[in-house]
């Protein structure tokens, strides 16, 4: 259950300054795959400790090393085939949520996931403004 960029494994001491990624994942026995997105941090509010006014954030590292999609049929098949046959690469590690919206669907739409029967995408769903682009 390892991520890949750039061929190499890619762990949480590769994280840096980094707050997501868009990633691909294949079934390596059919060809078929999925394009999304991922928090690399989970940021939760808290309520205030006992006589302080301040809610308290807890930033902490997110799911990451175990996720495989949000998409519910490759979910199913991960529980039903195993996470040992999928291919889990990093396409691109970005500074931003906003980047990483925008990037996830530039490469959707760079693969016609929609129109493709080799692909567990069903819809592409974006709100990008110009300012959330490095």
């Amino acid at each position: 259950m390892t991520w890949f960029y750039d061929g190499k494994p890619f762990t949480s001491e590769d994280i840096g300054s980094f707050v997501s990624f868009v990633y691909r994942i294949t079934d390596t026995e059919t060809g078929r795959f999925y394009i999304g997105k991922k928090s690399l941090i989970s940021v939760r509010k808290l309520p205030p400790l006992k006589g302080q006014k301040r809610r308290r954030t807890v930033v902490k590292e997110s799911d990451w090393l175990t996720y495989f999609g949000s998409n519910d049929a490759l979910k199913a098949l991960v529980a039903e085939a195993g996470p040992a046959r999928f291919y889990r690469e990093i396409l691109h590690l970005c500074r931003s949520k906003g980047e990483a919206s925008f990037m996830e669907a530039h490469e959707q739409f760079r693969h016609d996931v929609l129109r493709r029967e080799d692909c567990f995408n069903e819809w592409i769903v974006v709100k990008v403004h110009r300012k959330h682009l490095p």
